[in-house]
């Protein structure tokens, strides 16, 4: 089995990671290093994020994703579709961050699919499957569904909740986690269920998120 090679980071890499999660094991704070590598590279190639957004690929997107994880830590065993999952956001991260929970990145664009396969081969992630497929086809269940900025709510919902397992596992409710930003309160109001907001200025201090939510979704 090949080992994962050490790729320092930038001072201001390692804060964004450490000063937020800072219970990380050797072996996750190895495979978060080699993302700052492995996207830009990835994106070089295959466009995956924004050409001007990838010098933010840590608070952006990598940071953003873990933003789950301030308000659930997944249970060992619990499943999670990553719908619309482009190159892996959020589903990645939090593969590295929640080893024991199985992902399924689903995405119907084969490049992304592609940018998703190499780089968990290359992390080693054995708890990521991934599908070139819409995500609305998927007939499987899952304990939670996560998106991030893939459709409006509206939308979304009614792609997905057929995947929602009923029986619950975890500390909140099986559903929906979805990352957004703006105003949200007149697209949540019209979906059916129990909607949780969080505000994600809450746990991070930078200004990117002062505008950043977190839908927990579930009940519907």
């Amino acid at each position: 089995m090949n080992q994962i090679l050490f790729y320092p980071m930038s001072p201001s890499r390692n804060n964004f990671i450490f000063e937020y999660f800072q219970d990380l094991n050797p072996n996750q704070v190895l495979q978060f290093e080699k993302l700052g590598f492995l996207y830009p590279e990835w994106n070089a190639r295959i466009n995956v994020i924004s050409r001007r957004d990838i010098d933010h690929l840590f608070l952006h997107h990598i940071i953003h994703s873990l933003s789950i994880a301030k308000v659930i830590r997944f249970k060992p065993g619990t499943a999670v579709m990553d719908a619309g999952t482009g190159g892996g956001f959020p589903g990645i991260p939090l593969a590295i961050l929640f080893p024991d929970t199985h992902f399924t990145l689903v995405d119907s664009i084969a490049k992304k699919i592609k940018v998703v396969e190499a780089i968990t081969a290359d992390l080693e992630l054995k708890n990521v499957s991934s599908l070139c497929v819409r995500f609305e086809e998927i007939r499987d269940v899952f304990d939670f569904v996560t998106g991030r900025a893939v459709s409006d709510l509206t939308s979304f919902l009614p792609m997905v909740r057929k995947n929602i397992r009923e029986k619950n596992r975890n500390e909140i409710p099986n559903g929906i986690l979805y990352l957004k930003g703006g105003e949200l309160e007149a697209e949540i109001s019209s979906l059916p269920g129990k909607a949780t907001v969080y505000d994600l200025s809450k746990y991070f201090s930078e200004d990117f998120f002062l505008t950043k939510k977190l839908i927990h979704l579930h009940n519907f």
